[in-house]
């Protein structure tokens, strides 16, 4: 298939929308940012295998897998908006009640009915966002988006600096961005598009994986990227002698990186295409694998990971974009859930495997899985290049 560059056009763009759903999500993205290392450090204070930690992370992905197929179907039945709204209160819940049991085993369900409750929330969202961008501005608006959004995890680890991870403090900071999620959604609800008035032919969640298949794949490899090193960087780091405030930092310029190289990797794919920026950013990410061993005890880890974090993340930034240049509807709904149950599917892989590995292996395992995802990625890029 060939992709073409889109031709110079002036289209209005909704900002205001636009600015009422990025807020929407930056603040999920703060209570997302925090939760997995906050939960991976109390649990290795707790004694808890490298292994065992990447389990406990796996459960919030396992409820995007579940709650994916019956988003396009709640959407139609209660609306988009009420939908969303309710996903934001029942999250702030669900973290109150992580607080309060502080339980690794009653972890495991509460773990997966936030990412139940979660899910809906961030593909409606990320849905309206598509819809709202204008083609010809598509890559640097989506680059704008999920810069913001990275912001917003930046700030979850940050915020375990100011306040621990002890205590209610860090959940607390958690439930009040839940809450002001809520807060912003409602506030532009009523000029946000109705999904459901548009009608491009009803496809399920699981009849739009062979439309297309390899984007499908990585949203699934860049999400069990993401949430390993969210879930086990700060391990690896400790076992690296590496203190907890310095790897909850070290996390946070990884984000950085998203945060300002996304919206240059939007304009590029505007000029070269989202699928030739899009398999750059899996070649870097595979090299960063490679070098992570030797330069994690440097100064040089600083720039690293923010260069690192950026091109990793950037692989999903690419695909968001493709998906908006080649459905819309309701079959950009049912696509969107496809690649949160995709990232439930990475999150469920990944993070327990890279555990293992470095249960197996020790700190080099983290690499080794992460290093090996990204040449799968890469090797079906070039396959399907020369098929195309």
């Amino acid at each position: 298939m060939t992709y073409t560059q889109q031709p110079a056009v002036v289209e209005d763009t909704p900002w205001a929308p636009i600015a009422g759903i990025i807020a929407t999500v930056s603040v999920f993205a703060i209570a997302q940012g925090l939760t997995y290392p906050l939960l991976s450090f109390i649990l290795q204070r707790q004694g808890f295998s490298p292994g065992m930690i990447g389990l406990s992370a796996a459960m919030t992905p396992i409820g995007f897998i579940v709650s994916a197929p019956l988003i396009p179907a709640a959407a139609r039945r209660f609306g988009a908006g009420t939908t969303a709204l309710s996903c934001a209160a029942l999250s702030a819940v669900m973290l109150a009640l992580i607080g309060w049991s502080q339980d690794i085993y009653v972890w495991f369900l509460l773990r997966f009915l936030l990412g139940f409750a979660v899910n809906p929330l961030y593909v409606l969202s990320e849905v309206w966002m598509i819809a709202l961008a204008p083609p010809s501005r598509r890559g640097r608006i989506m680059g704008i988006y999920t810069t913001i959004i990275s912001a917003g995890f930046a700030a979850g680890p940050l915020s375990l600096l100011v306040v621990g991870t002890v205590g209610w403090p860090p959940f607390i900071v958690g439930i009040t961005a839940f809450s002001l999620c809520g807060l912003c959604l409602a506030a532009v609800l009523h000029r946000l598009p109705d999904m459901q008035d548009e009608s491009s032919g009803d496809v399920s969640v699981f009849g739009f994986i062979p439309r297309a298949w390899l984007l499908v794949v990585a949203v699934l490899i860049a999400a069990g990227f993401e949430q390993a090193v969210l879930a086990l960087l700060p391990v690896y780091g400790t076992q690296h002698g590496i203190a907890e405030a310095t790897m909850s930092t070290l996390l946070a310029v990884l984000i950085a990186g998203n945060i300002a190289l996304q919206v240059p990797l939007g304009l590029l794919a505007e000029r070269h295409t989202a699928r030739l920026v899009k398999f750059c950013c899996v070649v870097l990410a595979l090299v960063g694998c490679a070098l992570l061993p030797a330069v994690i005890e440097t100064w040089l880890v600083w720039p690293f990971l923010f260069l690192w974090g950026a091109a990793s993340y950037g692989v999903y930034t690419m695909s968001i974009i493709q998906l908006g240049e080649r459905f819309h509807g309701s079959t950009l709904i049912s696509g969107n859930a496809a690649f949160a149950m995709m990232w439930g599917v990475g999150g469920i892989a990944v993070p327990p495997a890279a555990g293992a590995a470095m249960d197996n292996l020790g700190a080099p395992g983290l690499p080794l899985t992460l290093g090996a995802i990204c040449l799968l990625l890469t090797l079906l890029s070039i396959g399907r290049w020369r098929d195309a």
